[in-house]
């Protein structure tokens, strides 16, 4: 049986071994293996019957003439492995291929005139493997590949056949050397004086508008996935429902065509019972989300029920239902099916703890409930509609505006346990393992975010159709997309279910095919790429990530050197990269400064104990000191600053000091977030956390009306378009 694990992990990308955290080699154990084969469906606990799987499976592989999917990149020889019992490698095959675009190529080859690359034998038959290649150079695109006996009008083989360009693409200012910079923000948290109580679609249109008009070319983006309208409280943007879909709760209800065309509905929110509701949402410093969600939803579905679409109206719905598919159909059942069992007093939070037969949308009983509530599923397909235009108007409003790049998204590493994603593809992921992170420092037990991952043999035998349709989807109205942990396209950290973190494994996905698939995606979408690489990085990937276009991620406190420790200037960052002062996961730079992130990891018990909180207020002091080093030398602040860490606090002059310190760097893309324009000190999560701090909800300190009418902040602003515009030349 350890044989059989051990050749069966090595098969199915499940690494033995890592470099940890300390930088030391670690095993992974045998039982971690057979946890791991277990939950990609094998029967580690049957040696007999894990004997049987295996010999079917190389049945099954041996008797498919060709794989299901192969990714090329452009001008890249087409060189197949064509499988076939040994009585048919000496009979000539047709091959077409039938492109994307209409185009069908065609040709013959004889398997035996290829190279021999394998052998099989059965009880009744031996097959042998050729490598052949197809003298054809077809478009990007995703093609049909279809082998052909002889006489025989039945297709021997069929395979999709992905032509990919080289890299991602850049837009041409970004691409031929101009330095920009934007403000990155937590969507939810924007205060307006027309929202309710959430930043929304239309704050999102008025912020690109106004960063505009003070030289941004972006604007950054949480992930703004589809989440649980009838669960408001499961707020965390990287937990969502569907990757897909978008969050309801960023329509601005005032904005629905249906609502402006309702006299009746437009009282009701202009009279002073509601709109004294909707300011008291306005005021709370933390998003209200069942408040919100709750209101919103009520009004929607009141303009829904009574609207009169007119014929054009009606038609876009229409073709936006259509264009959704089965996973807007998915997406709507699962919202209306949850909001039904909230509304009965039931405890819904996902669909594990739904009656048995709805817990898998492809069940029948699925499709009757489906035509027994057409109004309440038509209901959230309306809500997805509306999302979809409204985030649609906010990106035409930015490119409208000028910006190089616009809009740019985040897409989040998965999705949360009893989610729409998993419910409609339960054969897609493994709900036995969660995704998380290997021991490390901070965290000697590891992470486990509780997000189970897409089985790598389940996304090759889809031809990889859900990382295309995954990938489209988030590259939709928007100019960037920054994928979150963009490790997980070449490796992800299982857990095994009920285990701690510490005995995970790295299981490998197929990252050459995944990035071909989103460099076709991101110049069909005219999307540049940012993956997030921070932590632990394998030997080889920066350059992969590199050579396929896409920018790495760079975090001012985490760049220093080796050698001694110092903060590395941003003038010395990697060109093709985004630069930031923090992120959603770390203090802000009040914060950082004045160590309010160590006080309240003590307060949360975050820490294992005083002698590491001693070590880490130790290095903060350290690094301040650094910090106010480097600032100094590169002459961003001035000499009203002491030179002495112990009597700087921090204050408006050193942390415009930082902004610009980062906007004179080399990277491409500079990424300030507006907490740090407000000076504000609570952090909007914290990491290791769940219960014990209000993640996802706090709100910025002041309105965008207040903010762009501030002169110092418009004066700060053009001082980084002028330092980005200098780095340019």
């Amino acid at each position: 049986m350890t044989t059989l694990i051990e050749q069966l992990a090595a098969a199915k990308g499940i690494a033995s071994e890592y470099v940890d955290a300390w930088g030391q080699p670690a095993l992974v154990s045998e039982e971690s293996k057979a946890a791991m084969l277990g939950a990609m469906g094998y029967r580690v606990d049957d040696e007999a019957a894990l004997t049987e799987q295996l010999e079917q499976e190389h049945r099954q592989h041996w008797l498919r003439p060709l794989d299901p999917v192969m990714v090329v990149r452009s001008g890249e020889p087409i060189s197949l492995e064509v499988r076939l019992p040994i009585e048919f490698v000496n009979d000539a095959l047709t091959w077409q291929l039938q492109q994307e675009q209409g185009a069908v190529l065609s040709g013959q080859f004889t398997p035996i005139e290829g190279e021999l690359v394998g052998v099989a034998e059965f009880e009744e038959m031996e097959c042998q493997a050729y490598r052949v290649t197809l003298d054809v150079q077809p478009a990007l695109g995703y093609h049909q590949l279809i082998l052909l006996e002889e006489g025989n009008d039945e297709p021997l083989a069929t395979m999709r056949l992905i032509v990919a360009p080289k890299s991602c693409y850049k837009q041409a200012p970004i691409a031929n050397g101009r330095k920009v910079w934007g403000p990155s923000v937590q969507l939810y948290c924007l205060r307006s004086r027309h929202n309710w109580g959430i930043g929304d679609f239309s704050d999102l249109g008025q912020l690109v508008e106004n960063a505009a008009a003070w030289g941004a070319h972006f604007v950054g983006l949480n992930p703004i996935h589809a989440l649980y309208p009838a669960n408001p409280e499961s707020a965390s943007p990287y937990s969502p429902s569907s990757r897909r879909w978008l969050n309801v709760a960023y329509i601005d209800v005032e904005a629905v065509p249906e609502f402006l065309g309702n006299d009746r509905l437009k009282a009701e929110v202009a009279s002073p019972a509601f709109q004294q509701h909707l300011t008291s949402l306005r005021v709370k410093d933390n998003v209200d989300y069942t408040g919100v969600i709750q209101t919103k939803i009520g009004m929607l579905r009141q303009v829904f029920d009574q609207a009169s679409f007119s014929a054009e109206r009606q038609a876009a719905f229409d073709a936006f239902v259509a264009a959704g598919g089965d996973s807007l159909q998915q997406q709507a059942a699962f919202d209306a099916l949850q909001a039904h069992f909230y509304a009965k007093g039931e405890n819904a939070w996902g669909w594990p703890v739904w009656p048995e037969a709805l817990r898998d949308y492809h069940n029948p009983e699925v499709a009757a409930w489906m035509a027994e509530h057409q109004q309440d599923v038509a209901f959230y397909l309306y809500l997805q509609f509306l999302a979809d235009e409204q985030l649609a108007r906010a990106d035409a409003r930015a490119k409208a505006a000028g910006m190089v790049m616009g809009i740019y998204r985040d897409l989040a590493v998965g999705v949360s346990e009893g989610s729409t994603e998993i419910w409609a593809n339960r054969d897609l992921y493994c709900p036995k393992a969660s995704v998380g992170a290997p021991p490390d420092i901070l965290g000697p037990l590891g992470q486990n975010w509780g997000l189970p991952p897409m089985n790598p043999n389940q996304l090759f035998e889809a031809a990889y159709q859900p990382m295309v349709d995954l990938f489209r989807a988030n590259m939709r109205s928007c100019g960037a997309l920054r994928i979150d942990h963009v490790m997980a396209l070449l490796r992800l950290w299982w857990v095994p279910p009920g285990e701690s973190a510490a005995k995970g494994a790295y299981i490998y996905y197929p990252v050459n095919d995944l990035l071909g698939i989103l460099a076709l995606e991101s110049h069909r979408n005219q999307c540049l790429l940012i993956g997030e690489d921070l932590g632990t990085v394998p030997e080889g990937i920066d350059v992969t990530l590199k050579e396929n276009g896409v920018h790495s991620y760079k975090v001012f406190f985490f760049e220093r050197s080796k050698d001694d420790g110092g903060f590395i200037s941003p003038a010395h960052y990697a060109e093709q990269a985004m630069s930031a002062l923090t992120t959603h996961d770390m203090p802000t730079l009040k914060g950082f400064w004045h160590c309010d992130d160590l006080a309240l990891g003590r307060e949360l018990g975050l820490y294992p104990d005083e002698d590491v909180l001693k070590t880490l207020y130790a290095d903060r002091h350290q690094a301040k000191q650094r910090i106010l080093d480097s600032l100094h030398a590169h002459g961003v602040i001035s000499g009203n600053i002491s030179h002495d860490v112990n009597w700087v606090g921090m204050n408006t002059e050193l942390n415009h000091g930082l902004q610009l310190h980062m906007s004179r760097g080399s990277c491409a893309l500079f990424s300030t977030q507006l907490e740090d324009w407000l000076e504000m000190d609570k952090p909007v999560n914290v990491p290791g956390t769940s219960y014990e701090y209000p993640n996802w909800r706090r709100k910025l300190s002041r309105d965008l009306e207040d903010i762009f009418a501030d002169e110092a902040l418009k004066n700060l602003a053009g001082k980084m378009s002028r330092a980005r515009d200098e780095a340019s030349r």
